[in-house]
């Protein structure tokens, strides 16, 4: 199982729902909280290839984008494979 990382805020809507599919999936992530830390925020920014908004995710090197992203991954069969290396 590749290693999954997630940068989140804690009101984030959307983080919820993308941890809520990674853990259905019995996932373990590693979840980064961005609000009040400039660093972890500007770290994810360079990650994401200048995208701000949270959720971001990354599974293994392979980024993922947000929650939207996470889940049409799914939709199309394409996740599990990911996710497996």
């Amino acid at each position: 199982m590749q290693p999954v990382e997630i940068y989140t805020t804690p009101l984030c809507g959307f983080c919820h729902a993308a941890k809520r599919l990674l853990a259905q999936k019995g996932v373990a992530f590693t979840e980064i909280d961005v609000s009040g830390d400039p660093a972890a925020r500007a770290a994810m920014t360079q990650r994401a290839n200048g995208r701000r908004t949270v959720p971001q995710i990354f599974v293994g090197t392979t980024h993922v984008g947000g929650c939207d992203d996470l889940y049409a991954l799914d939709r199309a069969g394409r996740l599990d494979p990911l996710l497996a290396g």
